[in-house]
């Protein structure tokens, strides 16, 4: 299994790495690579997560990883084919001090915010323009002059930063496929009852020992992490299945009662799940 630190596969000529993803699932195992990544989500949707984020993707997203940030994207449909279109570079591809220039000084923000992964809100049909324009250009100059025309777009869009807390460290191969391991069973079989124990031997480590190695590397326990990521859950079951109750959502998504269920959603989401299910029949309701 593939997993964190992950390395782009390119040439020893390449600056600009521009890749397609294909397929009925997208690299779902967490990673980490050295490379500033910045994708376009054509088609498909599903879990996102950044650092110590949990939330979705769908199509016309564009997000960005910064240099090292472990993410994962997991696709929702076994039969929906997935599309991303991603650019990938460094801070010192084009020359060491090429970024430090005064024509990019304006970019310094963007670059400390894609240290904890951004959602871009704003001009994405603009940016999905260009996009699809890099890739039908086969010279590497007019390739890199719309990557600058990207980066030009992105600087003045509306961003959100998806997570508050990045573990500033690089994995080595053994803590990467720890770490992947209880992510993809975690994000495979949420639904079922995870001891503490199982989790603790899915990284070969004692339950103690893992309680610590789990919580510095994103700054939550492993329950808030299931419990976050079963919610995440309960939400995309009420958007696309408009018949379904709360209750069958929360019990399809592995919780046992109902109060506790209400409980830890509004904690987390900040709002009921009655109100979260009438915001979703209705934008404009408020709470």
């Amino acid at each position: 299994m593939k997993a964190l630190p992950f390395k782009i596969p390119k040439s020893s000529t390449d600056t600009l790495l521009i890749q397609e993803d294909r397929g009925i699932v997208l690299y779902d195992k967490l990673h980490q690579h050295e490379e500033i990544q910045i994708s376009i989500i054509i088609s498909g949707e599903g879990s996102l997560i950044v650092g110590d984020a949990i939330t979705d993707y769908k199509p016309n997203d564009i997000l960005v990883f910064g240099s090292n940030v472990p993410h994962v994207l997991k696709s929702a449909s076994s039969d929906e084919e997935s599309y991303m279109i991603s650019l990938f570079f460094t801070r010192e591809s084009f020359g060491k001090s090429f970024f430090e220039l005064p024509e990019f000084e304006d970019l310094s923000d963007f670059f400390r915010s894609s240290a904890y992964g951004i959602r871009v809100l704003s001009k994405k049909q603009k940016l999905k323009k260009q996009f699809l324009r890099i890739l039908e250009e086969e010279n590497r100059f007019d390739r890199f002059v719309v990557f600058l025309k990207i980066l030009q777009l992105l600087k003045t869009a509306h961003t959100q930063t998806i997570s508050s807390f990045i573990s500033k460290r690089v994995y080595t191969d053994n803590e990467g496929k720890r770490m992947a391991k209880v992510f993809k069973a975690v994000m495979d079989e949420f639904s079922k009852d995870f001891s503490l124990k199982e989790a603790a031997d899915l990284a070969n480590m004692t339950p103690n020992a893992f309680c610590r190695y789990f919580k510095t590397r994103t700054n939550k326990t492993f329950f808030q992490f299931l419990i976050e990521v079963r919610i995440e859950n309960v939400c995309k079951l009420l958007s696309k299945e408009k018949e379904i109750t709360i209750s069958q959502a929360s019990y399809s998504s592995g919780f046992k009662n109902l109060s506790n269920f209400n409980r830890k959603f509004k904690e987390i989401k900040g709002i009921t799940p009655s109100a979260y299910k009438r915001r979703l029949n209705d934008p404009h309701f408020v709470q």
